[in-house]
């Protein structure tokens, strides 16, 4: 939480663009609740959590990792917390379904696994 509230401050400094995306973080961040890294659910999508989302318009099944912007990179499958899909993960469940705006319409993605979250690991410090 504090890093991501950090990641917040310094990305509001220099972004002289539309900060509708660090509103949208600054939100869900609001609204979450904060626990121990140790008593985080297993089956709870946090920073660095590698999940399998299905695509419920296109049945298209996709594997993502969320990460911090530095680390993102979309031929790899790392999508930022800025990002839109990247906000809307943050916090989901297994068996929830994300959905998000998009110019086009409505996203609505199931999360279906997740593979790898830091927490259940026992890995506290990426």
């Amino acid at each position: 939480m504090s890093r991501l509230e950090e990641l917040l401050e310094v990305a509001s400094e220099f972004s002289g663009r539309d900060n509708k995306h660090l509103e949208e973080l600054s939100k869900e961040l609001l609204r979450a609740e904060v626990v121990d890294s140790e008593n985080i659910p297993a089956d709870v999508i946090t920073m660095n959590s590698r999940v399998r989302l299905v695509d419920l318009d296109s049945k298209e099944e996709r594997i993502y990792t969320l990460v911090f912007p530095s680390e993102a990179n979309i031929d790899e499958n790392k999508i930022s917390i800025l990002a839109p899909i990247g906000t809307a993960m943050l916090g989901y469940r297994v068996g929830d379904t994300i959905k998000w705006q998009v110019p086009a319409g409505t996203r609505r993605l199931k999360v279906k696994a997740i593979l790898y979250q830091p927490e259940s690991a026992g890995d506290y410090h990426l």
